[in-house]
């Protein structure tokens, strides 16, 4: 079907500056640098990147990259760990798959210059939440993503690949059997038209999307919102993932207090001093962020706070040399952990849902892959295990790369444009900070029906507005879009499983042990449909 039977109104290209490559990877985080550093150098490669290489989710990562090579340990183990937390809804071969090329992932980091922590000679091994066993390999105590983006950004430039800074996508441009072929790129605010053979969308999360988050402003879902308008498949949109300990802080993002420190014997406290976690689950303070994350809620709602604790003292002797990033944000703000008790609440962390794909990170649209924090390949389920983000970047953006290599597609001039904009003389305007604080309230760590509508409602006048080809315009359209996705998702899914809890219907649902898929109807309109089936190879691209 032409893509000029599902919208009103297409992008004029005429007069753009035009860019030629046979791959596009838009984004440079870890798993966009990872595609382009597995891919051969035969292929013309270029990384687009929203700021710079620095400026995305994975210089941030703190905790690091889940993976059973620990000599107790077993991918068998990792596996099990990742299903008890996804709590029935992942796909069990995805799950496997990450699990078992795990340690190879690492391999594969080491490899392109990565330089992790060890002790004796061999790779030193932390504890998170979830996990049965130490098996988190990190890199400069707690600054591994930023180590990973160091060591794979400077292979990619090696190996030649080109990387065009200050690139926001507005959109996907189709041929006319449907494939991906092109995009429209703002680069340095001026609209350009990229045409390529195959491309690979790494652009991050929806963290944005709240007010409260652990994520940095790129992350605003343009790579979802715009895999969405061109007719791609999402699923899992309702599951958000929000990280329990993140410190009480002005800023934008707010620093994440990873649970490592809990790995290494800090505890939850509430106001009164007690401990929080303690006898409510097996793990304590290590149980799945899910569960902390609701009750250290439920603590600060029963005590009339906007805050609990963590306490590091018992583990201060060791925090500048084991978590030197964290240690330093404290310092910031006047806290002392040798004494000072650490003040946390609960922030949006991870978008668990995204672009639905195959294992080998094919999409539901010919040509286009989608790797990391903006796909759902199916491994994280209703709740993402610790630090197995990361490892899912590496695992299957080499996938990707190899899928690549082994199914070359030949270019085409003819492009169907996309709809970025609607007619309309009333542009898209918004307090983000107020959106952003209404999506905190009524779609947070605990919805009902009731918080849900009353967002629907606020949402549904400003999603009528249009864009300009601005890209805070576009962001805030992105926004907007994935705001309403998400709402009526948790709408429709009448249980309580993982990340999304319904104060209205707060328990699991067999009905509800499936996955939630999202399409754009002909008409424009959102079709949800559950997946019976949760494996994810049930895609055929076109």
């Amino acid at each position: 079907m032409s893509t000029r039977d599902r919208f009103v109104t297409p992008i004029d290209l005429s007069g753009m500056q035009e860019i030629f490559c046979d791959v596009a990877i838009f984004g440079s985080g870890i798993a966009g640098l990872t595609v382009a550093c597995e891919l051969p150098s035969s292929l013309n490669v270029v990384v687009f990147s929203k700021g710079l290489y620095s400026d995305g989710s994975t210089p941030y990562a703190q905790g690091g990259i889940a993976a059973a090579v620990g000599e107790l340990d077993d991918p068998a183990f990792h596996a099990e760990d990742t299903l008890i937390a996804a709590v029935g809804t992942a796909d069990p071969m995805a799950v496997a798959v990450l699990t078992t090329e795990a340690p190879s992932a690492i391999k594969f980091l080491i490899d392109h210059g990565v330089h992790f922590d060890s002790e004796n000679g061999t790779l030193a091994l932390s504890l998170e939440g979830g996990h049965s066993r130490p098996r988190i390999v990190h890199a400069g105590g707690d600054a591994t993503g930023a180590e990973l983006s160091r060591a794979l950004f400077v292979d990619a430039n090696t190996r030649g690949v080109q990387t065009i800074n200050d690139a926001f996508l507005v959109d996907l441009l189709l041929d006319l059997s449907g494939a991906v072929a092109g995009a429209v790129v703002l680069i340095g605010g001026q609209p350009n038209l990229v045409r390529f053979s195959q491309a690979v969308l790494a652009s991050g999360g929806a963290g944005q999307l709240f007010s409260s988050t652990t994520s940095p402003s790129t992350c605003t879902g343009d790579g979802m919102a715009a895999a969405y308008r061109a007719g791609a498949e999402l699923a899992d949109l309702e599951f958000v993932q929000f990280h329990p300990t993140v410190l009480m802080s002005v800023n934008d993002p707010r620093p994440l207090i990873s649970e490592a420190l809990r790995g290494e014997g800090a505890v939850l406290r509430d106001s009164k001093g007690e401990r929080v976690m303690e006898g409510l689950h097996t793990l304590a303070d290590l149980a799945p962020r899910d569960i902390v994350a609701r009750e250290v809620l439920k603590r600060m709602h029963d005590q009339g706070v906007d805050h609990l604790f963590l306490d590091a003292r018992s583990i201060a002797s060791t925090m500048n040399r084991h978590f030197p990033t964290i240690s330093a944000s404290l310092v910031t703000q006047g806290i002392d952990p040798s004494r000072d008790l650490i003040p946390i609440s609960p922030a949006s962390h991870y978008s668990i849902g995204g672009v639905r794909t195959t294992v080998n990170g094919e999409t539901s649209i010919g040509g286009l892959y989608a790797v990391g924090e903006v796909a759902s390949v199916g491994i994280h389920g209703a709740n993402r295990l610790a630090s197995n983000s990361l490892l899912e970047g590496v695992v299957f953006g080499r996938r990707i790369a190899q899928r690549i290599a082994d199914q070359p597609r030949s270019p085409t001039n003819t492009l169907e444009p996309q709809l970025f904009q609607r007619p309309s003389n009333d542009p898209i305007t918004v307090n983000r900070d107020e959106m952003r604080q209404a999506m905190d309230r009524d779609a947070g760590v605990v919805r009902s029906r009731e918080s849900l509508q009353r967002l629907l409602s606020y949402l549904k006048p400003i999603a009528r507005k249009s864009a300009v080809l601005d890209q805070a315009s576009i962001e805030t359209m992105n926004m907007v879009l994935l705001d309403q996705l998400m709402v009526q998702g948790a709408l429709a899914r009448n249980e309580s499983r993982g990340a999304h809890f319904r104060a209205d219907f707060d328990q699991l649902s067999d009905l509800w042990q499936v996955r939630h898929l999202y399409h754009r109807g002909t008409d424009g309109s959102l079709e949800l449909a559950k997946s019976d089936e949760l494996k994810s190879e049930g895609i055929v691209a076109t």
